[in-house]
């Protein structure tokens, strides 16, 4: 962590031979925690929640941008400069986001989502949606838009409304602005900002019907109570800053703001590990889950039976105690037929119509000249037998054909009496068991099956058992790594965030420098053509009299080209001009800072002519100790 790196010594000091070149990391912790203490207090921003290692890291950049070596002093300036907190907190709270950021996932929330979403809703049904964590407001313009192409946006106008939420004050007024430089909206395609943005000067600005339905507004996740009902909830690239406490404590506020059924969308870098019972995956690639169903739903409750008040209560009591009673016996689900003491068929209930095909016609016929009294198996004699012993006899697993299908029933056979004399009626129910049949051949053929394999499962189990243990292990080791490999995910993402945001503010500085280039380079070009104008020689040296401009005139004048002299000491060229006669010149004119001379030197132009050459010094400003040599021709100057 670099929070833990250089605290252990004095400020300025260096370390003692054999001293740890590393601080103790408590030290550096506390004095973390000190000062994130003060934060909260004196600002009201808790950043309990917040991973240290990235809180360390955001607030150690600071502290190196403004000189500062410790916390002790950095909270000196705090207190001393109230506008130091808004910078804090803008390095802290990376505001790293764009439309539509990560395509492919938004690209599965337009295709499969939101389509999902709607058709589950009624047509006049609001949708709710939640962004949690902003930031500027591209991401929550973005969903504005996914629906707005989903719906139509007469429609999302009617239907849609978009909370969008954030603890960072600055940039939720620039969210509220919804005004975007061409670059910000570089990943939104050209017929897409056209048809949302109207663009103002060198800015773009979402069109307002639609900015109507996008609610902003400061929240604190970690702290505030979340916003409920929501059809969907997005939330990118924001947990990953927490610590697992409070991702944890975070999940349980979204998992009881969404509705059942309904989307939770997190970013790259986020999972949601342990809440498979809350949350399923509908995408683990994009990031997208659904929540799963709660409870279930309360019993109906009980209707009273309403009984009409009157003459003939008892009459219509019983009758309908009688109509319910033959509903419940049609109703069973076992087949079932009744016979009176004389063998004659007096009930059929509904099961037993439809296996046996039996009619209510049969009502009446005697039993015994139905084929149900001998198919699936001879029951005539089970019949006379119960009677007269008064005993319920039962037949397991009879056996009937029909075509090359095989039935199974068990059949119970009851006689019903309503006194001490023999039956008055005979009650034959039929249980359909071809299924526990078919399954308990299954199970025979499979417990043979079992019996052959025994042997082999009973020397391998020993192998087995050594190897779960192993397996056991490995999870728990794999369990520990993927924690650790999810934390370091966190990070990474975090600190490619971090690496974006540094990189937008090169990007800038390098546009104010090639704007700087561009200008100097027009400055350079213009006076080279000034110095390149003028008749005379015109010779520029600096210090240490090494040249460092030599003009067309001084070409003319001396016939040396500026290649061969600059860089090289003035007093050592070898041209027609005696260069040590101007020693004391220039050191006069060096010496009290102004111009000097003019002085007339005989001389020896470039085609060998004898002249006397008129030279005058003058300081260089800007150059300590450099000169600017004007040289002329006296004849020339005469003549002109």
């Amino acid at each position: 962590m670099s929070e833990s790196s250089g605290a252990a010594t004095d400020e300025g000091a260096e370390p003692q031979a054999g001293q740890s070149e590393r601080a103790p990391s408590t030290a550096v912790d506390q004095g973390l925690e000190d000062l994130l203490g003060f934060i909260r207090d004196s600002r009201g921003f808790d950043f309990t929640g917040y991973k240290r290692s990235t809180l360390g890291r955001r607030i150690r950049k600071r502290m190196d941008d403004v000189g500062t070596r410790d916390y002790a002093d950095y909270r000196d300036l705090l207190e001393a400069d109230a506008v130091e907190f808004r910078t804090l907190f803008n390095t802290i709270l990376i505001n790293v986001t764009s439309m539509f950021r990560d395509p492919e996932a938004w690209e599965l929330l337009q295709r499969e989502v939101v389509p999902e979403l709607i058709a589950d809703l009624g047509a006049d049904d609001e949708i709710r949606v939640w962004s949690a964590g902003c930031s500027s407001g591209e991401e929550a313009y973005s969903l504005a838009i996914i629906f707005a192409e989903a719906l139509g946006i007469e429609e999302s106008l009617n239907r849609v409304k978009i909370y969008a939420t954030d603890v960072d004050e600055e940039a939720l007024r620039d969210a509220r602005a919804g005004q975007y430089p061409e670059k910000s909206l570089e990943s939104l395609a050209v017929e897409l900002r056209d048809k949302y943005f109207e663009q103002h000067d060198n800015h773009y600005v979402f069109r307002p019907d639609l900015r109507r339905r996008v609610i902003f507004g400061r929240h604190d996740i970690t702290r505030d109570a979340p916003i409920s009902r929501l059809d969907l909830l997005v939330c990118r690239n924001a947990l990953m800053y927490f610590n697992v406490e409070a991702q944890a404590q975070i999940v349980d506020r979204f998992h009881f703001a969404l509705r059942e059924g309904r989307y939770l969308f997190l970013g790259k870098a986020e999972m949601l590990l342990n809440d498979g019972e809350r949350f399923e995956a509908v995408s683990i690639r994009q990031r997208v889950f659904r929540r799963r169903p709660g409870g279930s739903a309360a019993p109906y409750p009980s209707i009273p039976v309403k009984i009409r008040p009157g003459v003939g209560i008892e009459m219509q009591a019983a009758t309908r105690t009688r109509q319910l009673r033959d509903l419940i016996l049609d109703a069973a689900p076992g087949a079932a037929v009744a016979l009176d003491g004389d063998g004659i068929l007096v009930m059929i209930n509904n099961e037993a119509r439809s296996q046996f095909g039996l009619t209510a016609h049969d009502v009446g016929r005697p039993f015994q000249d139905l084929e149900l009294s001998y198919r699936p198996t001879e029951l005539r004699s089970l019949i006379d037998q119960a009677v007269h012993e008064r005993r319920t006899l039962r037949v397991n697993g009879a056996e009937r054909r029909i075509g090359t299908e095989i039935q199974y029933f068990d059949i119970v056979i009851q006689p019903i009496a309503s006194g001490p004399g023999l039956p008055v009626a005979t009650n034959i129910t039929f249980t359909d068991v071809t299924l526990a049949m078919q399954l308990k051949a299954e199970v025979k053929r499979v417990r043979e099956d079992l019996e052959t394999a025994y042997e082999e499962l009973q020397s391998t189990n020993e192998e087995l058992e050594t190897t779960n243990e192993e397996l056991q292990s490995s999870i728990e080791e794999l369990e520990t790594t993927n924690e650790e490999l999810q934390s370091t995910n966190e990070e990474l993402e975090t600190t490619n965030e971090e690496l974006q945001s540094g990189n937008e503010e090169l990007e800038t500085m390098n546009d104010e420098m090639r704007l700087r280039t561009t200008d100097l380079d027009e400055a350079r070009a213009f006076l080279e053509g000034v110095v390149s104008s003028i008749a005379a020689g015109v010779v520029v040296l600096s210090a240490d009299m090494r040249a460092k401009s030599w003009n067309r005139g001084a070409v003319d004048l001396w016939g040396l080209r500026p290649d061969e002299v600059l860089g090289e000491h003035f007093f050592a060229l070898d041209f027609g001009l005696p260069t040590d006669s101007l020693r004391e010149i220039i050191q006069e004119c060096v010496a009290s800072g102004k111009r000097a001379g003019p002085v007339t030197i005989p001389a020896v132009n470039r085609i060998g002519r004898s002249i006397n050459c008129s030279i005058i010094c003058s300081p260089f400003d800007g150059h300590n100790g450099g000169v600017v040599l004007l040289m002329e021709d006296l004849a020339n100057g005469e003549g002109s």
